[in-house]
């Protein structure tokens, strides 16, 4: 893996082969000029330690992956951070017969992990949880120091979004998860399914009028539990809904180098919005030849 974006004076020198003082060097996307190590825009990109030979094509280590994708820490209280984390083809699928993983690599994986290792709660959707297979998230002792300091538990909860409340509750991920697994649903849910949820163990949180959920409800509801790191996994009809809502802060995009055809669903679906929503570039890794970027509302 090696960084594309944002460019260095190292990457720029080796670019040119020579040094990086020309301004407005050209580089991966366009026009660019060299940021101090370790910050963009800002906010933390990659830890000093690691941004000498970011560069490199090489294999990063979990702590690099969690320092370059570290939430952002503005002064004062916490506030609440949503971002995705989606996977699409050059053709722009979003999954493969129904499922993400064919289109994914062993790089998507480690930041897929790396992602939910950093994140308070990971909120998707019930088709996901039903077409995925999801299982509790599980404690990573590379990441255990970490989120103590950080006040978090062991693992993020799941935080299931949900009408109909059509779920199997006696998957794990209802009977045996590290810390209680929540249902987001609305107040016309069927009180049947929710005294089911509740018996399995999950916390059902209500978070809309009628029978599903208002986005920026949901946001609220999570940051007043204390979950104010919030990673969405999706899946296209939940992200749509997010992006409509403008409750999405940041979105972590893996580019597959596959073209699959077909009919699948992009990575956000439902009704489109008024005018498009406009996203910064914040970083660009590489692995062979997926290319794993990060976008920040503008």
């Amino acid at each position: 893996m090696r960084r594309l974006f944002p460019v260095t004076d190292e990457t720029a020198a080796q670019a040119s082969g020579g040094t990086a003082e020309r301004e407005g060097a050209r580089g991966v996307a366009g026009t660019l000029v060299a940021h101090a190590p370790g910050e963009i825009g800002g906010h933390a990109d990659l830890g000093a330690h690691a941004d000498h030979d970011a560069h490199v094509d090489r294999e990063w280590s979990l702590a690099e992956l969690a320092a370059a994708y570290a939430y952002p820490e503005p002064p004062g209280a916490p506030r609440p951070w949503l971002r995705a984390n989606m996977v699409s083809t050059l053709d722009g699928a979003a999954q493969h017969e129904g499922r993400s993983q064919p289109i994914s690599s062993a790089a998507d994986m480690r930041i897929f992990g790396t992602l939910r290792a950093l994140a308070d709660v990971i909120v998707v959707g019930a088709e996901t949880v039903r077409q995925e297979g999801y299982r509790p998230a599980r404690a990573r002792a590379e990441f255990a120091e970490a989120r103590e300091a950080a006040g978090q538990g062991p693992a993020p909860a799941i935080a299931v979004v949900t009408a109909s409340l059509d779920l199997d509750f006696s998957l794990p991920l209802f009977t045996s998860p590290l810390v209680p697994t929540l249902v987001l649903t609305g107040s016309a849910a069927a009180p049947d399914r929710l005294a089911a949820a509740e018996k399995a163990g999950a916390k059902v949180v209500i978070a809309g009028e009628g029978s599903g959920i208002d986005p920026v409800r949901a946001v609220r509801a999570l940051a007043g539990l204390g979950h104010t790191r919030m990673l969405t996994e999706g899946g296209p009809r939940l992200l749509g809904q997010l992006v409509a809502a403008e409750v999405l802060d940041e979105l972590c995009l893996t580019l597959s180098p596959m073209l699959t055809a077909g009919d699948a669903q992009r990575i956000g679906g439902g009704p489109a919005v008024a005018v498009p929503h406009r996203f910064e570039l914040v970083s660009l890794l590489e692995d062979a030849g997926f290319l794993f970027g990060r976008y920040r509302r503008s």
